[in-house]
This record gives structure tokens, sequence and C-alpha cells, in this order.
């Protein structure tokens, strides 16, 4: 019995080596259609790769107003197949995986899952290393436009990730799959605020930040640049609105709580200031551990010349703008990052073209699917690849249950 596997990345290589160890009898073969295998792990995570996220930092993630309560819901897409998915291959599972096989992992204090090595090589080499081990064929330069045109296998898993474009899915679209249109996910805003711009390299430890008229918010670190807004924070909501801002045109604004507080512990703090350090200049008093150059641009935008002033200078009014600008200062959105450089997409085949417990194809027998194929997608901190090992392994394991049968 053969299996061909449609795609030489993350999911791709997983599903092999994860179906060779289940079933060594198994011939298995991966067709990539570039010349590199593995090229998104190799950039990934700064070149880290931050491969997987510990249970304990999914309540830090608040979305949609509230706390993230298990690892599925950091998927704004594909949350409720993965939470069922969990219960075969978890984190935890992925953990021990990669340290059975050789690649010690270190959790950040961010509960960021990374090889020891920091290096994605060692994740890389692992699974390459296993696949010759197994006697995985690796075939590149490998376009595959129609299941017609393989050769003669007796199952096939497509795992070709995510793609810009719904063409790139018209060959399985053609088979009778539903195709959600794909539409970036996980990119920094632009903005025309040269003002906020100039203070690239700032970083809001803890902001919030809200697409307004929705309930999507996110928060974390916020990482001012040269174009506008990146950092955490900014990545998980375009994670949580990728179709809202697609559906805008990347323009519009997005609201900010700075130091991510709710607005009456903001209001009492800043009374506070005012009422403790009356002959003390505004400027001298950043709260919230704010960066002065952070809290200068806030004070400058609120209350303009008077941010010169000292705090008994200040009246009502005043301190109900500075706290307004803290806590639901507007932005404007122009568009996405000037660079290309999203590796994430929403959209691709639809969940309801798949089988729940199997992920195979409900329209073509012995065809399966993993990875970022599947319209799944899951916010930054290692959860994308989550979704990758834990789709491979099932769709694998589907597999080779399914042959046991035959």
């Amino acid at each position: 019995m053969h299996t061909t596997i449609i795609g030489g990345g993350a999911a791709g290589f997983f599903a092999a080596v994860n179906l060779k160890e289940m079933k060594p009898e198994m011939g298995v073969t991966i067709l990539e259609r570039g010349q590199r295998v593995l090229w998104k792990v190799e950039v990934s995570g700064g070149g880290r790769c931050n491969c997987t996220n510990t249970f304990e930092a999914i309540g830090t993630f608040p979305s949609h107003g509230g706390n993230i309560p298990d690892l599925s819901a950091a998927y704004p897409r594909g949350h409720r197949l993965l939470r069922r998915l969990f219960n075969h291959f978890d984190h935890r599972d992925a953990f021990a995986w990669w340290e059975r096989h050789g690649v010690p992992l270190m959790v950040l204090p961010d509960h960021c899952v990374f090889p020891a090595s920091q290096d994605s090589h060692t994740i890389i080499d692992c699974l390459l290393g296993e696949a010759r081990r197994l006697g995985v064929v690796v075939r590149t330069g490998q376009t595959v436009a129609s299941l017609d045109a393989l050769p003669a296998t007796d199952f096939i898993l497509v795992a070709t990730g995510g793609a810009p474009k719904a063409a790139s899915f018209d060959w399985l679209h053609a088979l009778g799959h539903e195709i959600e249109p794909p539409v970036p996910s996980l990119f920094s805003l632009s903005t025309d605020d040269t003002e906020l711009k100039q203070l690239m390299g700032t970083v809001a430890e803890n902001a919030i930040v809200q697409i307004p008229g929705t309930h999507l918010r996110a928060q974390g670190a916020l990482l001012l640049t040269h174009w506008g807004m990146s950092g955490p924070a900014i990545l998980r909501l375009s994670s949580y609105g990728a179709r809202v801002l697609h559906e805008n045109g990347y323009k519009g604004s997005i609201v900010v709580n700075w130091p991510g507080v709710e607005e009456g512990a903001v209001r009492e703090t800043v009374v506070q200031l005012a009422q403790g350090h009356r002959m003390r200049q505004l400027a001298h008093t950043a709260p919230f551990g704010l960066t002065q150059r952070l809290w200068n641009y806030l004070l400058t935008k609120a209350i303009g010349s008077k941010s010169n002033s000292r705090w008994c200078d200040l009246g009502k009014k005043d301190i109900n703008r500075i706290v307004n600008v803290l806590t639901s200062d507007v932005i404007p959105v122009t568009g996405r990052a000037p660079f290309h450089d999203e590796f994430v997409t929403c959209g691709g085949v639809s969940l309801k073209s798949i089988l729940p417990n199997t992920l195979e194809s409900r329209t073509r027998p012995n065809l399966f699917f993993a990875g970022e194929v599947l319209d799944i997608d899951g916010i930054t901190g290692g959860f994308n690849f989550q979704a990758a090992w834990t789709t491979a392994y099932v769709a694998a394991k589907a597999i080779a249950e399914k042959d046991a049968r035959l």
C-alpha cells in the first residue's frame, strides 16, 4: 500500500513520519512543488520556530471580550474541529513527541515553546532525519494540478498549506470541495499618523486593541514601527478580524487602550497623579509603565500645548481627555504593512467538506487533508504549528487505520 503526500511543509512531513511509524510497511512519498522543503519552518519565529504553546498561556489572551477558555479557542477559524482533534493529539502530545525524537524544548516566559537550540533547523533536521530513517521518498519540483496526474497510489494526503489566491484551490473545488475564499491573517497595520510612526521601536507592553463596531479585540505587546503598528496585539487582532479587515480594504481605524487597564482604574490613577503631584510637570510622570516618548505623544494628542503644564494647571475636562486618549485612542489604519510577509491565511478547504474525525474528504474516498490547506488558522504564539501537528497526526492515524481494514 502507498500514500502520496502533496506538500513538503510542516504538516506534510509530520504526517509522513507518523504514518511510517504507525505502518512501517506503508510506502510514503512527499511531492513538493518548490525546490526546498520546510522553508516556512526555517523562517518562522525569526528563525527559531515557535513550535507550540503551553496550555497555561491561553487564559492571558482576551478574545471577543473575554478570556480564551481552552487551547481550541486560540483559533478564530477551526476551533470547533480542533477541540475534537486535540483529544487525540494536543500541545502536550506535541511537546512529548519532539523531545522523544531528540529535540529538547524550552518554554519562554510568555509560554511560547521553542527548540532549546533556539534554531528552527533543529526542527527541520529532526523531520528530515526521521523521514530518511523511515524510508519516506521526497521529490521536489513536483506541481500537482490534478489527482488524475498522480502515479497510482492508495491514499492521498493534501498538505499544500495556505494560498493567497482562490484559484490555487480550483483543482480541489473541481473534486466537489467547498472552498472558503483565502485572505491574509497575522499581519501588521499601516497608519498615516506621522507623529505615531516617529515613535518606532516603542512598545506598549499590555495594550488592548479593538476594531470599532465589533467585539473583535486582542491584548498584548503593541510595537510601533516606521510604517505603523505590529507586535502580538496587532497580529492577534488581524487574525480575529481577518475577514472584517479584508472587507474594509484594510482601511478605517482601530481603538487602542494603551495601558490595557479598564477606564475606571485609569481614571483613578490619573486623578491620583493630579492630586499627589500637583506641582510636577505632566511629562515627568508617565503612568502604567508607558515609555516617556509614548506618554508625551498621548499628552499632546489629548491636551495639545497644555502637555507642558503642571498637574495643578489642568481642569476636569483636561483630565477627561487624558483618560480618553489612554483608554480609547483612535488610530487611523491605511492598510496592511507595506511588505508581503504574511505566512498565514484564513480560508481554504471548508471544514464542511471533510469528515471531522478523520479529515477524509466527503466527496472523494481515500483523500485526506492536513494543515493550513484547511480553513483553520490560529493567533500568533505557536498555535498554527500546533494545528499542523494535530491535523497531520490525525490524518496519518486515519490512513493507517483505514489501511488496516482493507
